[in-house]
């Protein structure tokens, strides 16, 4: 009996992303028209309204960069953001007390073309994370209508800049997010980073997010955040987490909390990033801020239960069979049917998203890897350790 009510819970806990997924991916759909927009829309046609209120003596979207020894992606990052079509835009650059050749080329790339502005780097108050004042920073010099924060490491298709704002205007959002296609080049980043859309997908109810306000149920991605300017001053700026890691989740909290909508779109096809470079840089990137993603030890102990039962248990049983464990035939059908549902589920995603296959032929060692990041993040956050590009977080 034991066994069976094991296996029983694994399935149910397994089955529960693969519904919550097959949902989304029905919702988590690109801005009307995409594949066609950039052959379609003209910025000049005065007959074409999708994107509205362009205007012509200045940007519509500030585009805000900030960069701490980013020599190596700096340049390519800013070019794919002023290669942008249908949308008037301009970079603003936040060079966070580099000690590469990052403020050099942000000099040269300001004097070779007036769109792009290096915001002047300012003295970091105590209690904040350098990319919040960075991004704080740009937010006040900016004059636009709209505010995009993103990274230096991701990389823009000329129509990624007018497609969040058609999709913001077209749902009548006050900040609209979206992820990149994320580029894994070693077997590290292929078990760790696809996880962002299983976590996403699998257990944030979609539907509910949009028709419902709660601050709770606003997602996001630090790598493209397109805000209104006014409801980013309304909500605080980024001062109203100042000392956070977490700015993908935190911004869209905070608009909800003053009464903004928010929402997600698929920008696979039209944004790319290679968010860390080997297994090392992963981990470290994950644990910084995986808990404050959860945001709380309740939050922790339930995605536990949910990963080790559902997707890590079933492998591990199965296996154990392997080597002489004798189970009931029914508990054995469960854990087959768990270990195939958990693969099945990253398949999904693997196929719409274009990730790598490795991670779905792993998929319950990634389970179990996430789990000890999420733990090990809670430990960095409980010991104040949090740490990224040689700061601990608040310093």
């Amino acid at each position: 009996m034991l066994f069976e009510a094991l296996a029983i819970g694994s399935l149910s806990c397994a089955a529960l992303p693969l519904g919550m997924t097959c949902v989304n991916l029905a919702l988590f759909k690109a801005p009307k028209g995409g594949a066609n927009f950039l052959t379609n829309k003209k910025i000049n046609n005065t007959k074409d309204n999708s994107i509205q209120n362009v205007p012509h003596n200045g940007p519509q979207v500030s585009v805000c960069v900030p960069a701490r020894n980013e020599a190596a992606n700096i340049q390519a990052c800013v070019q794919s953001i002023l290669a942008s079509e249908h949308v008037a835009v301009e970079v603003l650059v936040y060079d966070d007390q580099s000690q590469d050749e990052t403020p050099a080329i942000i000099a040269s790339m300001s004097a070779r073309d007036a769109r792009c502005r290096s915001v002047p780097t300012a003295s970091m108050e105590a209690g904040w994370n350098g990319k919040q004042w960075g991004c704080e920073q740009m937010g006040n010099a900016s004059s636009a209508q709209w505010l995009l924060f993103t990274d230096a490491d991701v990389r823009f298709a000329p129509q990624a800049v007018a497609l969040g704002l058609q999709f913001a205007q077209d749902t009548d959002s006050d900040l609209v997010s979206t992820f990149p296609r994320q580029i894994c080049a070693s077997l590290g980043e292929a078990m760790v980073v696809p996880l962002i859309h299983f976590v996403l997908l699998g257990y944030l109810p979609m539907g509910l997010m949009r028709s419902d306000t709660r601050e709770s149920l606003g997602a996001g991605c630090g790598q493209y955040l397109l805000v209104k300017r006014a409801a980013w001053l309304r909500s605080g700026g980024h001062r109203a987490f100042k000392n956070s890691m977490h700015d993908g989740i935190q911004l869209p909290r905070a608009v909800r909390a003053v009464g903004g909508r928010t929402d997600l779109f698929d920008a696979t096809d039209f944004l790319s990033v290679r968010m860390y470079n080997g297994f090392a840089a992963t981990w470290k990137g994950f644990t910084k801020n995986a808990f404050e993603g959860l945001g709380s030890m309740t939050t922790l102990l339930v995605f536990t239960t949910l990963h080790v039962l559902g997707h890590v248990v079933p492998a591990a049983l199965l296996i154990a069979c392997l080597f002489g464990l004798q189970l009931p035939t029914s508990a054995l059908v469960c854990l087959v049917a768990a270990l195939l549902v958990g693969i099945l589920t990253r398949a999904l995603l693997a196929i719409r998203f274009h990730q790598p296959k490795i991670g779905v032929a792993l998929h319950p060692a990634t389970m179990l890897l996430m789990t000890v990041i999420q733990w090990r993040s809670w430990w960095l956050a409980k010991t104040g350790r949090r740490a990224w590009r040689g700061r601990v977080s608040g310093v």
